[in-house]
């Protein structure tokens, strides 16, 4: 009987389970109704002449029950009250319509209505006032309960069937009671799952996370929040976000519940913070989420918060590193640039522009280590920092170069500059020693709106105006400093636009012969390099070499001057014996310069290399940064013959004739001019001549343009020369007439010789 009992509970809805908002609403409107009501059925029962004690009662009921359901404290006895004073209600409205079988329908009405407490207290009392109503009146007074004379002759089996019918009606509203609950059973599981999910999620997160309300309560935190800013695990009541231990440093910033009202859009800032419990500043990425009501007002802020502190100062580390020189911690070129750009557009006063180079760095760093050099640099970054004005630029632009850039009526630059100077006449203190270091200075100055790059590159112009005048000096810059420098970039840019072009028209050979001194006939030629401009004239190398050396482009000019001579060379076959060509210091310090000088011969079967002779000036290989002996050996493994070409012209002559696998020696010109009429130079070549014969090599001269120093070679015993005595540098179609001739000559000497020798024979 027990578990029937149980089952039967478990299947019935079990009531009471409206939260104090729904039922006050449901409540509300029950009673306001039964008001209404009551107002109805007394001005009906006026109109339909009903007894006034009947009115009178029914009202008094009825109001009673409104009372109750107004006044009580317990909301079980208030919606009770409700309950039966519909039920008197209904019974009045019975009354007043005579028992009339339709009136009976308000009861079959209330049932659902009553049902909206999902109580039992009144929808129950409701069911059994009904039944008493039936069952009383309708024994009591049947002609006012049941309008049809069968009902009123048996009353209690009209009322039975009343009864059961309303039970009938009620147990269909039980059952749909009963599944509502059912339906939002399942409904709070699901949200209580929801809610732990989002509780896991929340608290556990290493994020931290809060809620606040709009006017700035903390509703909300997880423990990471808590331990990120040290709250305790209970937070007091009304703690806001003012209580919170961070400071903003910008107390003006907007707040979040203004910004989410007016975009509705999540928000990200970074802000940074004084912490007020460490007095630390951190910055703090913070993501605001705004949660709304149905009609769009804002109800809650939903952050997370990231503290990114490592992540800027990492940031500012990188832009700083950007910035400044890591050696001397002075500005970057590129930080330099930008702000002197910066200054040159907003200064109302001259900007002046001071650029610096350490006279003889290379010594230093040579003779000291590149450690010194660079304790040298930083001690000179210290000291012009104290020299110039606060608020200027100071940056090391690499190297041994520094710049500074300064604003000031017309001479500051020049007075700063006179004053670095001067500071620089007392010795840095480098590793415990004194050290005097002395600096080449170039000023310039710019006033109105001008490049960053034209006044660094006038400054830089008149640096090199004062090395050039033997260093520590300062020069001022003026537009005759400029000539020079646009000459520069001029042959830069004739040499670009020759190499772009076909080098065999822009970049045509010219040679000069070398004549023995035997003989009298060509025996080899001299390539040098012409250049043809878009106008037709023809430049000396004087016009471009200097600037192909200094940018690199020598390499690929000296390889089109190889090739090119190799295809002359054997184009005139068998008729000129060798041609020789010049090699920069530039081409011989490039890694590629062996391997390259291979490839031109892999591309000649059955040539020989010995007819190809380069020709390296002595100051080239005391200039060059590679070991000469080892890449002369290399070239010398290849097959082709080395010239030392101005030979006495350097420091030590001698060694590098004993040193270096050379195959010829060329004189300079310095010791045939006047060699006739100087003993003492014709004694020097007797030894220069005798040596080379005693280490295996030949010897040209160079430069010869007398007869008499002709005569006074061939007389020394020079095998060949070469000069303006014989010819000038021609063009290769006139030097291949000249070649012709000498040929012919040499041809038809030959011939006369073998006849005269047969007919002395023959004799």
């Amino acid at each position: 009987m027990a578990t029937w009992m149980a089952r039967l509970r478990d299947r019935l809805p079990a009531g009471g389970r409206l939260n104090d908002e729904d039922w006050a609403g449901r409540h509300r409107l029950l009673t306001v109704l039964l008001g209404l009501c009551m107002v109805f059925l007394t001005v009906f029962g006026v109109l339909r002449g009903a007894h006034a004690d009947d009115l009178l009662i029914t009202d008094g009921l009825v109001l009673a029950g409104l009372m109750t359901a107004t006044l009580a404290k317990n909301r079980r006895v208030r919606s009770l009250a409700v309950a039966l004073g519909y039920v008197a209600a209904c019974g009045g409205f019975v009354a007043v319509c005579q028992g009339l079988t339709e009136a009976h329908f308000s009861f079959f009405i209330l049932i659902p209505a009553l049902a909206l407490y999902r109580d039992w207290a009144p929808f129950g009392g409701f069911l059994v006032g009904t039944t008493l109503h039936h069952a009383g009146f309708g024994v009591v007074v049947a002609d006012h309960t049941f309008g049809n004379h069968s009902a009123q002759q048996h009353p209690m089996v009209w009322a039975l069937l009343h009864g059961a019918a309303v039970l009938c009606a009620a147990a269909f509203q039980l059952v749909a009671w009963r599944f509502n609950e059912i339906e939002e059973q399942r409904a709070e599981e699901h949200l209580s799952e929801s809610q732990a999910q989002l509780s896991v999620a929340f608290d556990e997160t290493p994020v931290p996370m809060a809620m606040f309300a709009t006017d700035g309560r903390l509703l909300r935190t997880n423990a990471a929040y808590r331990t990120w800013l040290r709250l305790p695990d209970e937070l007091p009541a009304g703690f806001t976000v003012r209580d919170l231990p961070l400071r903003p440093m910008q107390p003006d910033e907007p707040r979040y519940a203004h910004l989410l009202t007016q975009t509705r859009e999540p928000i990200t800032m970074t802000r940074q913070y004084m912490r007020t419990d460490t007095g630390a500043l951190i910055w703090v990425q913070t993501h605001a989420t705004g949660l709304y009501d149905r009609d769009g007002g804002l109800r809650l802020i939903f952050v997370h918060c990231n503290d990114v502190t490592a992540v800027r100062d990492h940031e500012a580390e990188l832009r700083y590193q950007v910035r400044h020189d890591s050696l001397t911690g002075l500005l970057s070129r590129k930080a330099f640039e930008q702000d002197l750009t910066e200054m040159l557009r907003a200064a109302t006063d001259p900007v002046s522009v001071i650029y610096l180079d350490v006279d003889r760095f290379k010594s230093i760093n040579d003779g000291a280590g590149h450690t010194t050099g660079d304790d040298v640099l930083r001690a000179l970054a210290v000291r012009l920092t104290h020299v110039i004005p606060a608020g200027s630029l100071l940056a090391r632009l690499g190297g041994d170069e520094f710049i500074v850039a300064l604003t000031g009526p017309s001479g500051t630059g020049l007075r700063v500059a006179d004053g670095i100077l001067t500071s620089l006449a007392e010795p840095l203190a480098v590793g415990g020693y004194e050290l005097p270091v002395a600096c080449s200075i170039g000023v310039t100055t710019a006033a109105g709106p001008a490049l960053a790059d034209d006044v660094v590159l006038a400054a830089d112009t008149a640096m090199y105006a004062a090395k050039r005048a033997g260093g520590n000096r300062v020069q001022v810059f003026t537009d005759e400093l400029r000539v020079p420098v646009q000459e520069k970039i001029a042959a830069e840019a004739r040499v670009r636009r020759a190499l772009a072009g076909d080098p065999r028209l822009t970049l045509p050979l010219w040679f000069q012969p070398v004549v023995s001194t035997v003989t009298g006939r060509i025996a080899g030629a001299e390539a040098l390099v012409r250049m043809r401009t878009p106008e037709g004239e023809i430049l000396s190398p004087f016009h471009f070499i200097l600037a192909a050396e200094e940018t690199g482009l020598i390499v690929p000019l000296g390889e089109h001057v190889l090739r090119s001579a190799v295809d002359h060379l054997l184009h005139w076959q068998d008729r000129l014996g060798y041609v020789s060509v010049n090699v920069s210091p530039r081409q011989l310090a490039e890694p590629d310069f062996v391997p390259m000088v291979a490839s031109v011969l892999a591309g000649l079967p059955g040539f020989d290399p010995s007819r190809i002779v380069l020709e390296i000036t002595e100051t080239a290989l005391l200039a060059s940064t590679v070991d000469v002996s080892e890449r002369l050996t290399a070239l010398k493994q290849l097959g082709v013959r080395i010239a030392l070409d101005d030979f006495g012209t350097g420091y030590s002559s001698l060694t590098w004739l004993k040193s270096l696998p050379a195959d010829i020696v060329k004189l300079d010109r310095s010791f045939v001019a006047g060699l006739a009429e100087d003993q003492r130079k014709a004694s020097i070549i007797q030894a220069v001549l005798w040596l080379a014969r005693s280490l295996g090599m030949s010897t040209i001269a160079e430069g010869v343009e007398e007869l008499a120093d002709w005569e006074a070679l061939r007389a020394a015993g020079c095998p060949a020369v070469q000069g303006y005595f014989f010819s000038k540098p021609l063009p290769a179609a006139e030097f291949d007439v000249m070649l012709r001739e000498s040929f012919e000559r040499a041809t038809f000497e030959g011939v006369h010789l073998r006849e005269t020798m047969g007919t002395a024979v023959a004799g």
